[in-house]
């Protein structure tokens, strides 16, 4: 495959990864705050949840494949699996390392969640954030892309997305639903 071809793949993988990850943690968070789009059953969200992450794995198979296909940047296959081993941008090369592994967690976590048990899925699947943050993290300093204007856009769109979703799954309503309006006693006997 020719080279430049691989790294246009390697760079338009990773930018599509972005706003995935940032749609799966979105819905993962207000799935988790019983939030969701009104009228859509909670069964649908996450269905979308799901979906997108499988979509989002697909991406990550073709973003390291042609990252290690690559022969501009010194990436080999040890370094997708060995934090801050490679030579190209080895900080943030490993942090997407570090990525990449807690990604393998959570997949592992979620397929085995009946096994597992909810408590122990749910302190795995905690780590998402940490996931989120080192994603975006790798994606700013080892990203060809990321510091052009949009690039940053993005990623400060996507930060902001996930922030938001923080806020709405964790808020609760401080308000008590209102009671349906009760007849007053007059009319209350009129109707008997």
């Amino acid at each position: 495959m020719n080279a430049e071809l691989l790294w246009y793949v390697a760079r338009a993988s990773g930018l599509v990864l972005l706003p995935l990850f940032t749609a799966v943690v979105v819905l993962g968070v207000l799935t988790r705050g019983r939030r969701r789009p009104a009228g859509s059953p909670r069964f649908a969200t996450l269905a979308l949840h799901r979906s997108l992450a499988l979509a989002a794995l697909a991406f990550v198979a073709v973003h390291v494949g042609s990252v290690v296909a690559d022969s501009y940047v010194d990436v080999t296959l040890v370094d997708v699996v060995v934090p801050f081993a490679s030579g190209y941008r080895p900080y943030w090369t490993g942090l997407g390392t570090l990525a990449l592994l807690l990604l393998a967690a959570l997949i592992g976590t979620s397929l085995a969640r009946v096994r597992l048990g909810q408590r122990a899925w749910r302190g795995v699947h905690a780590l998402s954030w940490v996931f989120f943050a080192l994603t975006l993290a790798h994606g700013l300093g080892a990203g060809s892309d990321t510091r052009t204007w949009w690039g940053l856009a993005l990623s400060g769109a996507c930060a902001v997305a996930v922030a938001l979703a923080v806020v709405l799954g964790r808020s609760r309503p401080r308000w008590r639903p209102v009671d349906p309006p009760r007849r007053p006693a007059v009319l209350e006997g009129a109707h008997r």
